[in-house]
């Protein structure tokens, strides 16, 4: 006997047919290894074990007493505060500044925004030539200025940080900038010219107007720069490789090390699985709190 299917069972078998690719891809490549690297925080995995053995909470037990891991995640949460709201207040003045039509303009929006296609790893090369002690710029601008000897600032434990945070600034305030510059030109002038109407001067219209109608765009940002200010490892590993005394290991780079130095993949994984909760945390915390005051044009 001949079975008709409705529409609406066509129309659905069709949505999953060309949904199933990216649902297969996002599975192996996305979904299974976060699975997976939560099981192996759980086992014996490494050098000594390949085949993993299930220890339960031993792994994360260790982590809680090293204090080398406590000092990876002051590290990592002093370089978050050093860099994301840095990035993001430059990110903005510099789209306010470019969102208007001058001779000039898109040189600059260009020349910002080149340092964001310029890989980590040559950055942090660049940057490494640039804080050498004696004969890089920024300690023979010091000397000729201020007759000061700054010394090797990535070898001190109380500048290497902040050096780290500029050099990360400096890259990423351009790739915020598009993100604002683009929310920016989509506002709608209706707004600032009934600002203006009411004699609303560039403060107000700022702080009033502006910065209400770009919640959305803030939020989306900060999201974005939090997330990418944990996850950078390319310039702790070319820059300074955790020295000293691993004042510049952050959390990636620990993960790093644990995995392909000390080959305790296992231990690895639940420092992993650590971050990607408190990551998920942190944008769940941030998302709920913020959306709902944010105006949505």
């Amino acid at each position: 006997m001949k079975k008709y299917w409705s529409p609406k069972v066509k129309r659905n078998l069709s949505s999953w047919l060309l949904l199933a690719p990216a649902v297969i891809l996002m599975t192996m490549f996305t979904v299974y290894p976060i699975f997976n690297n939560i099981y192996l925080g759980f086992c014996d995995v490494g050098y000594r074990n390949t085949t993993p053995e299930w220890i339960g909470m031993q792994n994360y037990q260790q982590l809680a007493a090293d204090p080398v891991f406590w000092k990876v995640i002051k590290n990592t949460i002093a370089f978050v505060l050093m860099t994301v709201i840095p990035s993001m207040v430059i990110g903005f003045i510099l789209a306010l500044i470019l969102n208007s039509e001058f001779r000039g303009v898109r040189f600059l929006r260009s020349a910002f925004f080149h340092p964001v296609v310029m890989p980590m790893i040559a950055v942090s090369c660049i940057w490494k030539f640039l804080y050498m002690p004696g004969n890089g710029m920024f300690a023979s601008m010091a000397m000729s200025l201020f007759h000061i000897n700054i010394g090797d600032v990535l070898s001190s434990s109380k500048t290497v940080l902040p050096c780290l945070a500029v050099m990360y600034i400096w890259k990423e305030a351009g790739y915020l900038m598009i993100f604002f510059l683009s929310g920016l030109q989509n506002l709608s002038e209706e707004y600032f010219d009934a600002a203006k109407i009411d004699g609303a001067g560039f403060w107000k219209m700022l702080t009033m107007v502006t910065f209400p109608l770009m919640g959305s765009t803030t939020l989306f940002v900060a999201m974005i720069e939090l997330t990418n200010s944990i996850k950078l490892v390319d310039h702790i590993v070319v820059l300074t490789q955790g020295r000293p005394n691993n004042r510049s290991s952050v959390l990636m780079y620990y993960i790093y090390q644990l995995g392909y130095n000390f080959y305790q993949q296992g231990k690895a994984a639940a420092v992993t699985t650590i971050l990607l909760v408190v990551l998920l945390a942190i944008a769940l915390s941030r998302f709920l709190k913020f959306d709902k005051k944010i105006h949505y044009n």
